[in-house]
């Protein structure tokens, strides 16, 4: 953590990493398609999100305003256009993580998804010239090494279908990365708008691009039981509007790099609910791949500024 870091923006961070931690056990239990989940997820965040700016009158489109006088103007063309990308890049994530959460798992899909520091890193190099030194290489190092003893060790008694689950995840990362990256930026546009507002649009965004894949894919959007109901509604609640306002707010005040290490809270839970939760076969080596790669990203997330 750096020493500007305001402290009320990292409580809020690490507490949206723990809420969403869960989402990855609710996908589990939704028993569904992973584009189904995906857009209910985004469809009942995005529709509770919507309510509650409508319980405080804070909800504007177009020409029509719910009670708000004088201010910034009625949400409508811009914020759309600003906030589709990161809509599309996080339906890309969503159908790849819960891809990925089917073939190898809860645990292990977020630990991969969780890769998203590193390019994160990269990004930050790239667009805001932060620099990397040898803490980001000893983390990558570090990272891949406990990947492969979760994975790597046991490739050739693994089915295709795990291996590609594998794959699942990592491009997860990369997907993840661009939205948090491009959802931070459409912050910072003076949109004029609070993280509720952006949040929800973004998520009514996204559910219309998985609708979208929904019928590209002839599935179903029907709902087969009432503890697929109850996982869709706990996924949406915990994991789009609880979590990820807290993380919305705290985003804008804190730098790309430390963004993507406070959210490391979630792979580590994610993994332990995985074993609690699905009984996960678990050896000595998994979890000391885990605490590696954990290691990894901590060290990459946290690299000082070097010359």
């Amino acid at each position: 953590m750096t020493a500007t870091a305001p402290r009320p923006a990292v409580a809020a961070m690490v507490a949206g990493a723990a809420l969403i931690s869960t989402t990855s056990i609710f996908v589990k239990w939704a028993q569904v398609a992973p584009s189904v989940s995906a857009f209910y997820r985004m469809a009942f965040g995005g529709g509770l999100l919507w309510l509650l700016l409508l319980l405080q009158r804070r909800w504007t489109y177009g020409g029509w305003r719910s009670g708000r006088r004088g201010g910034a103007p009625a949400m409508g063309r811009r914020e759309v256009a600003w906030m589709l990308f990161p809509a599309i890049a996080f339906a890309v994530d969503l159908l790849l993580w819960h891809r990925s959460i089917r073939d190898v798992g809860p645990g292990l899909a977020t630990l991969l998804g969780n890769f998203q520091v590193f390019v994160m890193a990269l990004a930050g190099l790239w667009f805001y010239r932060e620099k990397l030194g040898w803490r980001f290489a000893s983390g990558l190092a570090l990272a891949f090494a406990g990947l492969w003893l979760l994975v790597g060790r046991n490739w050739q008694a693994v089915d295709a279908q795990y291996r590609l689950g594998v794959w699942f995840g990592i491009l997860t990362g990369i997907a993840y990365a661009a939205y948090l990256l491009s959802f931070r930026h459409a912050q910072k546009e003076k949109l004029a708008r609070s993280p509720a507002e952006l949040l929800c649009l973004n998520s009514l965004l996204c559910a219309g691009v998985l609708a979208v894949v929904i019928l590209a894919e002839g599935n179903r959007f029907a709902i087969p039981s009432l503890q697929s109901f109850s996982a869709l509604l706990g996924l949406a609640l915990f994991g789009q509007v609880l979590g990820w306002l807290l993380i919305a707010r705290a985003m804008p005040q804190l730098p790309a790099s430390l963004v993507g290490l406070l959210l490391l809270l979630q792979p580590g839970l994610s993994f332990v609910l995985d074993v609690l939760l699905f009984d996960r076969p678990t050896v000595v080596l998994d979890w000391v791949g885990l605490a590696v790669s954990l290691a990894g990203i901590f060290v990459a997330g946290g690299r000082s500024e070097e010359t």
